[in-house]
Order: structure tokens, then sequence, then C-alpha cells
């Protein structure tokens, strides 16, 4: 099994970038282009799920999550809902809340493999093109 790679922000605080910059050169942080925002309306919070709670959660906990990752999110805070609410959840729905959760980039991990342009380099992209 691969090592997993190492966040840009954590290689920095470390100073690993200074001693191999090779290894994360070309390596950029995602940029935010609006918050996610307040849950949709049709999220609940009642007996059996705990739908808003969990999208609160999500934006305090991933904070990089903008509005195109709000379909993604209504669907995992409908499995996290039901975990907040002592619910039974069963494998199947536990495994695709990870699989989300990776896709979302909520470890480090999953999110130094993202890759963004500068806003330089697609500012120039869209001049070129």
């Amino acid at each position: 099994m691969a090592k997993p790679r190492i966040p840009l922000a954590k290689a920095k605080l470390e100073g690993r970038d200074k001693k191999d910059p090779q290894r994360f050169k070309g390596r950029n942080e995602p940029l935010p282009n609006a918050p996610l925002g307040d849950p949709p309306d049709w999220l609940e919070d009642t007996e059996n799920s705990k739908q808003r709670a969990a999208w609160s959660l999500f934006r305090s906990e991933i904070p990089w999550l903008t509005e195109q990752d709000r379909l993604l999110v209504q669907m995992a805070c409908t499995i996290q809902g039901r975990l907040m609410a002592k619910q039974e959840v069963g494998v199947q729905s536990m495994g695709l809340l990870r699989q989300m959760l990776s896709q979302m980039g909520a470890t480090p991990a999953d999110r130094s493999k993202v890759t963004m342009p500068d806003a330089g380099e697609a500012k120039d992209d869209l001049l070129d093109g």
C-alpha cells in the first residue's frame, strides 16, 4: 500500500517543503469560491435524523466546502443525521458515508491530492482560449 501524501500545509509547518522542494512543487491547496451556506429547507432535524445538525457539523469541520459541494453534502447529511440521532445505520451506508467524506477531502491525505490552478494561471488560460 502506498504511503499517504503529506498535505502541503503540514509540510510547510514542519519545514519539509524546504528540505525537499521538488517533492512539493506544483501542489496547491484548493481555493474556495463561495461558502457552503445554510442547509436547504428540506433537511430537517427530527427524532430519527439530525440532518441540519449534520450540515452544521460538516460546515464547521470541513471549512473548504463550497456551494458546488452542496449536493454531496446533502447526501452525506442524510446518513450522518441518522448516526447523530442514534439510529441504526447499516454497513453499506457507513461505507458510502466514508466514501463521500473522502470525496469531500475530509482527511489530510485526500485533501492533498486535490490540485487547483493558481488564480493567475486560471485567468491566463481563459485569456488564451
